[in-house]
């Protein structure tokens, strides 16, 4: 199945002419989640991917520059005639957000639920799961980790040939978890198919201080986005701000065995080469990703993820 996140907005709290504001938008199989909504994310995607017609919003805190996107996309999404439900999740406060917000997009043609989360909590889908997990901001927020269910070991014909399995139908009940008969008797899959195999796993931290739990969450990942507003020379703003260096987030990917960093929410202050050059020197799989770049992540046999440039935009519809 295919998983690839695509960078909506990259920016800091302020969006630039280069760079939007929070909105990671991300693609596994059919289906279509956006992590945080900041201002002009609708705008994004028609740049990019084209208008997508989500089926979750996750919102990692409720500073302006991750929400202001949703008003707008949420009407625009209205005046579509929209007919399938839409899920808006986030940590506490989420319906008192949407107190406020509804007075802006009115009354809306579907339904739009909305799910608040603790930390700790998951929300299953067909083949995957999206954690929650505490992470260290000024005000209450979360992190979210999709992390794709265990897939089965590889199939191995030669073995269920020599037990006297026939190719055909009977290769493919053993692979879907049934047993056959062989020469000698019935046949389990377990004779035939191979250790199970990981399945892959992205983790969006949103604003935080670099912290334990982000770490855990992150063992392993195929790709960690994370927050790097500051450089070192503002180490102690990022601590009282709740927000973590480039080189901070690059010791916690090291330390948890990500195989690629992309580094967002830089501030503007900064040539974003000198930040991700102070990153480098801890983890060189890092990368700070523009506004339209995507993250292709295939199966771990198949490769290592890989950061393709203006990758939404080549793939824009014409």
């Amino acid at each position: 199945m295919d998983l690839s996140v695509v960078f909506l907005g990259t920016g800091g709290s302020v969006p630039t002419a280069r760079r939007a504001t929070a909105c990671l938008l991300a693609r596994f199989g059919g289906d279509r989640i956006l992590f945080d909504c900041g201002e002009g994310s609708q705008r994004q995607m028609h740049r990019s991917t084209g208008l997508v017609q989500l089926d979750e919003i996750y919102l990692t805190h409720y500073h302006a520059d991750h929400y202001l996107g949703l008003p707008g996309l949420l009407k625009t999404y209205d005046l579509q005639a929209r007919e399938r439900p839409l899920r808006i999740t986030g940590p506490q406060g989420l319906h008192g957000l949407f107190g406020v917000l509804g007075r802006i997009f009115g009354k809306l043609s579907y339904p739009v639920e909305l799910v608040e989360l603790a930390e700790g909590d998951a929300v299953r889908h067909d083949g995957y799961e999206i954690r929650s997990f505490a992470v260290e901001h000024r005000m209450r927020a979360l992190g979210y980790a999709l992390v794709e269910d265990e897939r089965p070991g590889r199939f191995d014909p030669e073995a269920a040939s020599s037990l006297g399995v026939q190719p055909g139908p009977d290769f493919g009940r053993l692979q879907e978890g049934e047993e056959v008969r062989g020469s000698d008797g019935l046949i389990s899959p377990e004779q035939v198919m191979g250790q199970p195999r990981p399945g892959r796993k992205v983790v969006v931290s949103g604003d935080t201080a670099p912290c334990e739990m982000t770490r855990l969450a992150a063992h392993d990942a195929e790709l960690l986005v994370h927050d790097a507003s500051f450089a070192d020379a503002e180490l102690e703003r990022a601590a009282d701000t709740g927000h973590s260096t480039a080189r901070q987030a690059a010791e916690l990917a090291s330390e948890a065995g990500v195989k690629l960093l992309s580094l967002v929410h830089i501030s503007s202050r900064y040539d974003v080469r000198d930040v991700l050059a102070e990153a480098r020197e801890a983890f060189p799989a890092a990368e700070a990703p523009r506004d339209f770049d995507v993250v292709e992540i295939p199966f771990p046999e198949r490769g290592e993820p890989k950061l393709i440039e203006s990758g939404a935009r080549a793939q824009a519809p014409a």
